[in-house]
């Protein structure tokens, strides 16, 4: 028996208002790309993609998705995703885009990409603080994320502070 081998999407729904991701569903986005693997590719675009195409993940909070195709039409699918300029939902459109975060064989490497993504964001977000209880809860979110045993995300103050103490 042959498996059937995947590539995963990890996309992030970037929108000129943050309200609107919240509107946002999983089948919204599947009729999004959808449509735009049709208009791209045709009738051939959209029955390649439509075999085992899904929304394996959304979050509506942070505009994270993880859509599934197969291997043999990933390319097709991945070429479309930069021309979706807006998603329908209830009547009402949203204009947003979709940044390409990482393309992987596994659901796994996603997340610990995504992992990875998250904690840049929240040490960059650490950089730009002026206050000290903002500073803190950033660290302490870097540090809820971080792997065990991983000592490469902590902030510049608590390794000076350690380096102090030995």
């Amino acid at each position: 028996m042959v498996r059937f081998k995947n590539r995963y999407f990890l996309c992030e729904i970037l929108c000129e208002d943050p309200r609107c991701r919240q509107l946002i569903e999983e089948r919204t986005v599947h009729s999004a790309v959808k449509n735009i693997v049709a208009r791209m590719y045709g009738d051939f675009g959209l029955a390649c993609c439509s075999i085992a195409f899904s929304v394996k993940y959304l979050n509506a909070y942070t505009g994270i998705v993880l859509l599934c195709c197969r291997r043999d039409f990933y390319r097709l699918l991945g070429s479309s995703l930069p021309f979706i300029t807006h998603l329908e939902n209830k009547n009402q459109r949203y204009p947003c885009s979709f940044n390409m975060l990482h393309i992987g064989a596994t659901i796994r490497t996603c997340q610990k990409f995504l992992i990875q993504y998250n904690q840049d964001h929240l040490l960059s977000a650490l950089d730009n603080c002026t206050s000290e209880a903002d500073k803190q809860a950033i660290q302490e979110s870097v540090q809820s994320c971080a792997l065990e045993g991983d000592s490469s995300f902590e902030s510049k103050d608590e390794s000076e502070d350690s380096a102090v103490m030995d």
